[in-house]
């Protein structure tokens, strides 16, 4: 699929960042496509900065776990017939000045998730989440059957046929994985990496991805995804066989 003529938008979930969805939603508005918000069931004043500006804003009565939101906003962008979407933590961790590389990446590589990959100014990621971060690349990588550069990244284009996935049965961050690893196993989809900064400084709030809980989580989805398909060293030789597919339109690696 030809990324200049697809029709799609970005989806930003978000719980609690009154303190940085509005310059988060206004950057995104700047990039010209539609945006669609979901409101992970905030008790701060999110919804109401959210509604006060032009996107499409659906809100959970209670926390559902990012899973949940991404699937309620996947649902939204099929009803509104997207052909692609691009997500965005709603923290500012994720700058909507990378999507035009992310989307190139996607014109350049037809069929294929997209990850902006957090590969520069790597020391700014804590030691704590970047070990974690080392763990879940390499299992989901296994699951895969091909390498991925940054599993745990937040700001993805997912084709068409990644959203068709999104009534997968995988809850809060498993979700994530889930869709990566269904996507490549069950719709032949590859994954290129655009490479981000890592953000970890300044206004963000802490996390709500819990490196011992949420890793744990992951790699038994993750293990059971393992055996489920089989073959389980040949998958996990074409994961190591071969280095992520990496694609910058700035500086190619």
């Amino acid at each position: 699929m030809n990324a200049s003529a697809t029709r799609w938008c970005v989806l930003i979930p978000c719980l609690n960042e009154e303190a940085a969805i509005e310059g988060v939603v206004n950057s995104a508005l700047a990039l010209g496509v539609p945006v669609i918000v979901v409101d992970d069931g905030s008790h701060d004043r999110t919804p109401q900065i959210v509604g006060a500006m032009p996107v499409t804003l659906l809100r959970h009565p209670q926390r559902s776990g990012k899973g949940e939101a991404l699937r309620t906003g996947f649902r939204e962008a099929l009803r509104q017939g997207f052909d692609a979407v691009v997500t965005m933590d709603g923290d500012g961790q994720h700058l909507a000045s990378d999507v035009p590389r992310i989307a190139a990446a996607a014109q350049r590589y037809p069929h294929h998730i997209v990850i902006g990959a957090r590969l520069l100014d790597r020391e700014q990621q804590p030691k704590s989440r970047r070990r974690a971060n080392a763990v879940a690349d390499w299992g989901i990588s296994w699951a895969c059957g091909q390498p991925v550069a940054d599993t745990q990244s937040g700001q993805r284009w997912y084709p068409r046929a990644a959203l068709d996935l999104v009534d997968l049965p995988a809850e809060n961050f498993v979700f994530e994985a889930a869709i990566l690893i269904a996507a490549m196993r069950e719709k032949g989809l590859g994954v290129v990496s655009v490479p981000i900064a890592s953000r970890y400084q300044g206004e963000f709030r802490i996390s709500h991805f819990n490196p011992v809980r949420d890793i744990v989580r992951i790699t038994v989805y993750t293990f059971g995804r393992v055996v489920h398909y089989g073959d389980i060293r040949a998958s996990y030789r074409r994961s190591r066989a071969s280095r992520p597919i990496v694609f910058d339109t700035a500086a190619p690696i």
